[in-house]
């Protein structure tokens, strides 16, 4: 069994009846949570503790933490469910074939598979019909309880405006020798002594630009590396703080090390502070695949990874995977999502983006929508009206109170729930 469907079929295991031996753990509103599922839950809580290197709780705590996680979950599905919001059968649709594609699997192998495994086709539906509707209420509700004032905006930009006055823009370019993602100590190792002779060529006075051309593996290597110039607060910190204190025409005396591999970073050229009517926008599209029981992230990103390389061998277009595939309302337009400013995206996402050339691929990008792979088009820099850059402001502020909205929301929908914990045995 494929890891998704391994996933898929515990997850399966979620409607209101029990499965014959099983024990009713908890109910919870109109459903119940099964014996079966707490231990499947408690396992999965080890595993991820093992893979971390933390230190496990004993068996009743970890139990105890599955238990409830699961509480949760069935609280939100549940008002999810009672709130009225509806998924549309052609979107169902398209993620269940998801699952299949992502297994390898025609449509009628998927359902073979899951009676083998013992799990009825229309609760898998219905199952991720439950989390795709959690989703959308926890956004529609969340972000109903963010209040933004005019006071917290006008602090937002006066901030935002004394970093400016500091950092201005900046035209850095970059040596990138790529480490591949769990690659064994012996390759970290092989790709260090490269870029470190990179660096060391530079530093004895070879052309930085004839040195990005020979051994860089980003797509700026053409251009001798460079990235072009760009505000200072629309760069990785990675990447500012490797340039920090450097004037143009400087090479960071020390490699920089990112998830993508070593740097070599060299300062083209500093201007002074750029003005807040000005603003770069982005021209990007993506493929969206959101992780559930179902497809687990670490599924999703490698199916991601592998479209990355189809699309960079000329195998596949970019645009054909977004139709296909991609599981939000871009998808139709090849997942283009038109030009966006600064505040457009959530964090992670636009970190990933504003890092990228023209053209560039992401590695998949983990967001709370799910995992995305995104292709940088085009950049602009277009004047901004007073209104925009409020609205910029209010979209970034909303970001940052997100996860405290979401946790105060959770709980008083816990407290509101009806809950019965039981006792069971292991």
């Amino acid at each position: 069994m494929t890891l998704a469907l391994a996933a898929l079929h515990s997850a399966a295991q979620t409607p209101p009846t029990l499965q014959p031996g099983d024990y009713i753990a908890a109910v919870v509103n109109q459903d119940v949570v099964a014996a079966s599922e707490v231990v499947a839950r408690t396992e999965k809580l080890r595993q991820e503790a093992r893979q971390k290197g933390e230190v496990m709780p004993e068996t009743a705590g970890l139990r105890k933490q599955a238990l409830e996680a699961l509480i949760e979950d069935r609280v939100l599905v549940t008002y999810a469910r009672d709130s009225g919001q509806k998924i549309d059968e052609a979107e169902l649709d398209r993620v269940v074939a998801n699952v299949a594609a992502q297994n390898k699997l025609t449509m009628a192998q998927l359902r073979e598979r899951l009676k083998a495994d013992g799990t009825d086709y229309k609760n898998f539906r219905e199952n991720l019909r439950d989390q795709m509707m959690t989703e959308r209420v926890r956004e529609r509700e969340v972000q109903g309880r963010i209040k933004i004032t005019d006071a917290e905006i006008d602090a937002y930009l006066d901030k935002k405006r004394a970093a400016l006055e500091q950092g201005g823009q900046v035209n850095l370019a970059q040596v990138l020798v790529t480490v591949p993602e769990g690659a064994a100590e012996s390759v970290v190792a092989e790709r260090r002594a490269r870029a470190e002779g990179a660096l060391a060529r530079i530093k004895a006075g070879e052309d930085f630009a004839k040195v990005a051309q020979e051994i860089s593996e980003d797509s700026n290597k053409a251009k001798g590396g460079e990235i072009g110039m760009r505000p200072v607060d629309r760069l990785p910190d990675i990447f500012v703080n490797a340039a920090k204190g450097l004037k143009s025409g400087q090479v960071a005396p020390q490699l920089l090390r990112s998830g993508a591999g070593f740097h070599v970073i060299k300062v083209v050229e500093r201007q002074g502070a750029s003005s807040l009517t000005q603003t770069q926008q982005t021209h990007a599209r993506h493929i969206l695949l959101r992780p559930s029981a179902q497809l687990t992230a670490e599924v999703a990103a490698r199916r991601l990874a592998e479209f990355k390389r189809q699309i960079e061998a000329g195998q596949a277009r970019f645009e054909d995977l977004a139709k296909a595939n991609s599981e939000d309302g871009s998808a139709e337009a090849g997942g283009d999502l038109g030009w966006m400013g600064a505040g457009a995206f959530v964090p992670e996402f636009e970190e990933a983006m504003n890092a990228l050339p023209l053209n560039g691929i992401s590695a998949p990008v983990m967001s709370r929508f799910g995992v995305h792979l995104i292709q940088v088009l085009e950049r602009r820099m277009v004047d901004v009206e007073m209104k925009t850059l409020r609205d910029q402001a209010r979209s970034a502020l909303r970001e940052q109170k997100y996860e405290e909205a979401y946790q105060d929301w959770v709980k008083e929908l816990r407290a509101k729930a009806f809950v019965e914990v039981r006792e069971w045995l292991d």
